[in-house]
């Protein structure tokens, strides 16, 4: 009895086995996710057929009978053995069957932890994969009509490309979610998949597949069931007369005569005999009672047997709420505004996923900020979620806190002064540079932006406006400007054009700017001065969006590390200060309400450390005078670590407090710049105050530039 119960359990033991997939390690049956589910009995072998498509060691060497599909077996056992060694970046298991096809990548996955993880995967030509950093994007060259929604499932849907949502390559107009449009391609196949709005098919289907739509190669589905058309073969056939005069019952009809039916030449599925409505034999054009009622308009009623869809219960509560929306007055919509969080709140909590006890290291020589940086970020392992433990290798800090603040602050200066912006100090545009394209900087350097609004790094501060709107379409009436071209030379020719105040002058430097105006697109005949108008619309349209698309899509994506662009994309006005405000010059008022101070219980301690308050107020206001050797920024750096207050704000807020010491002589402030904290002496005289504490932020100073 024993033997036969272990038996059928090590049967059942290996059926378990036999049903997973050999690549993947898994046993759904999922065909429109990972392909038929294919098992060779004699050879022990189940897998997914996209799984063994995407595989990067294997090929088709058989014909379409050999094997699975032209896939031999020992090319299967093989491609086996090959990602046994190889451990997938989703899961952390080895076996990992799929890697990105860009040589310099590293990144290896099972298929289903790819999907998860957001590759592309191209059912075309080598079938191709690529990983969530080099995948394939769409461009966007209108600005979306709003409000927006899906094309196929009619819900909803934000118009910002990204993986989950597409649109249209030849209409422009029709937006999709990728589950839905993956949907309808597995449902209409390769003969009637096209786009909803328009019908482009060909350039259509070529997009999708670049953007990893898999198109099956058949019929559509609808076309494969069984007598799926057996309906349309038969015609309604029954009398729906109030009183039937028909002996021979109401599904009787004749071929002519009285007792011939007529159908409804609306709907078709009402009838009726010809001498039970009075219908004469030559009238042909009858109507059911319910069809007339609609056409004429003088339905009381909804239809029988008819309710109304849940999307037209949407769209009429939309209604409502708008209707609403445009009664109440403008200062209630500006009091919610007021409500919602704010950047310092947000950025705190998009804080919150970042982990202490993981770190990635980051590793300083000779001060090259962004040469370490981007070597960070390439890592194949780097996850923007883990704490940044930075080293300076010729500094003598050793709070990391410290060198961390200090490392963005300098990251931040050079992003700034990178090839990726131009434009004036504090007023930057991105730059068209095809190095950069074709190293992805755009991409590197938004997700270096967001990694330090996070992390803790000061405010970005030097976006121009005509960035910030092309990039999260707020100031929502902005205009773009000629001030806004970084080019100089392109800016002295289209201000001309701006400035001319005659025809003359206007078509003189429509020629001097023909070269740039042929390039956009914009070359055009002058007739009259009112054309100045449209003229720089377009030239500036064309400068500083449409030729800029791939740069500011690569951009954005880099700026959804962690979250931030979308969070951004939601409360653009509270953010707006952050990346486009110049830093409020620190002022000894705000600096002195900055720091909390703990006082002692103690009425005699507290009565002297009132007094040091007093010294440390008049301290600051010196400074901001300039009659001090230390500025305000240099006693904040030597009280955080920071030169100005982060984007998130001081967590955890600042806190002054006291020490008595033994010996005035030799009684220095001290800091904690990974708490905040800035500890002061209580020492009998201003002077002495002063001067210790110029020296303890003077060594400070000398520390970091050494």
């Amino acid at each position: 009895m024993k033997k036969t119960t272990m038996k059928k359990r090590a049967g059942e033991l290996e059926d378990a086995i036999s049903e997973l997939c050999v690549l993947c390690k898994r046993r759904d049956n999922c065909p429109d996710k990972y392909g038929e589910k294919i098992t060779l009995k004699e050879h022990q072998i189940t897998v997914h057929y996209f799984c063994l498509l995407m595989s990067s060691g294997i090929f088709q060497r058989g014909e379409e009978h050999e094997g699975i599909h032209g896939f031999l077996v020992d090319d299967i056992r093989m491609e086996i053995r090959r990602s046994a060694r190889l451990r997938c970046m989703g899961c952390k298991k080895a076996g990992a069957s799929v890697g990105c096809s860009i040589k310099s990548c590293r990144q290896m996955v099972h298929l289903p932890c790819g999907i998860e993880r957001e590759f592309i995967f191209q059912f075309t030509d080598l079938f191709p994969s690529f990983c969530r950093k080099h995948r394939p994007t769409q461009t966007c060259s209108t600005s979306p009509t709003l409000p927006l929604c899906c094309s196929i499932c009619l819900e909803p849907i934000e118009p910002v490309l990204s993986y989950s949502v597409l649109k249209c390559p030849a209409c422009h107009g029709s937006w999709f979610h990728r589950n839905c449009v993956q949907f309808q391609a597995h449902s209409a196949a390769m003969f009637f998949f096209k786009c909803t709005l328009c019908n482009n098919k060909d350039q259509f289907q070529q997009e999708m597949l670049r953007m990893g739509i898999h198109i099956p190669e058949r019929d559509a589905s609808w076309e494969l069931e069984e007598n799926a058309y057996g309906d349309l073969l038969q015609v309604y056939q029954h009398c729906d007369a109030v009183k039937c005069c028909c002996d021979k019952g109401r599904s009787y009809s004749a071929q002519s005569g009285g007792y011939e039916i007529v159908r409804c030449k609306f709907c078709g599925s009402s009838g009726t005999h010809r001498k039970c409505s009075s219908i004469k034999l030559y009238e042909t054009n009858w109507s059911c009672s319910d069809c007339k009622a609609a056409a004429e308009g003088t339905a009381l009623s909804p239809l029988p047997n008819h309710v109304k869809s849940p999307l037209a219960e949407r769209q009429e509560k939309k209604r409502l709420f708008k209707r609403c929306l445009s009664n109440l007055h403008s200062s209630l919509i500006s009091k919610r505004r007021c409500l919602d969080a704010s950047p310092t709140e947000i950025l705190m909590d998009l804080a919150a996923q970042i982990t202490p006890q993981q770190t990635t290291a980051v590793l300083l020589q000779n001060e090259e900020v962004l040469e370490a940086a981007l070597q960070a970020l390439r890592q194949t392992d780097f996850n923007p979620c883990h704490t940044l433990s930075v080293n300076f290798v010729r500094n003598k800090w050793s709070e990391n806190v410290a060198n961390q603040r200090r490392f963005l602050s300098h990251l931040l200066q050079s992003l700034r002064n990178s090839s990726v912006f131009e434009g004036p100090e504090g007023t930057k545009n991105l730059a068209l540079n095809s190095q950069a394209l074709r190293d992805d900087l755009y991409y590197e350097t938004g997700s270096l932006l967001a990694l330090s609004l996070v992390h803790g790094g000061p405010p970005v501060a030097f976006f121009s406006p005509a960035l910030y709107h092309t990039l999260f379409h707020y100031p929502p009436d902005y205009k773009l400007t000629v001030e806004d071209l970084g080019d100089v030379i392109l800016t002295n020719k289209v201000k001309m054009i701006a400035e001319s105040s005659s025809l003359s002058e206007l078509k003189k430097a429509v020629r001097a700017a023909s070269e740039y105006l042929h390039v956009a697109g914009c070359s055009r005949r002058i007739n009259k001065l009112a054309d100045k108008s449209t003229l720089l619309e377009d030239i500036l349209n064309f400068y500083l969006i449409i030729r800029m698309q791939l740069p500011l899509q690569r951009f954005r994506e880099g700026l959804r590390t962690l979250g931030v662009f979308e969070r951004v994309q939601a409360c653009p006005e509270g953010f707006y200060s952050v990346f486009c405000d110049p830093v409020e010059r620190m002022t000894a008022e705000t600096m002195f309400s900055l720091f909390t101070p703990q006082f002692s219980v103690e009425e005699e301690q507290k009565a002297k450390e009132d007094r040091t308050i007093i010294f440390w107020k008049h301290y600051l206001n010196e400074c901001e005078d300039g009659q001090c050797a230390a500025s305000l920024e240099d006693i904040l750096i030597f009280a955080t670590a920071a030169d100005v207050i982060p984007a998130i704000g001081f967590n955890p807020a600042p806190l002054l407090s006291f020490f008595t010491p033994l010996d005035s002589s030799c009684a220095f402030p001290q800091s904690r710049p990974e708490a905040n904290h800035l500890i002061l002496p209580v020492l009998p005289s201003y002077e002495l105050f002063k001067k210790h504490l110029e020296y303890a932020v003077g060594q400070l100073s000398v520390m970091q530039a050494v």
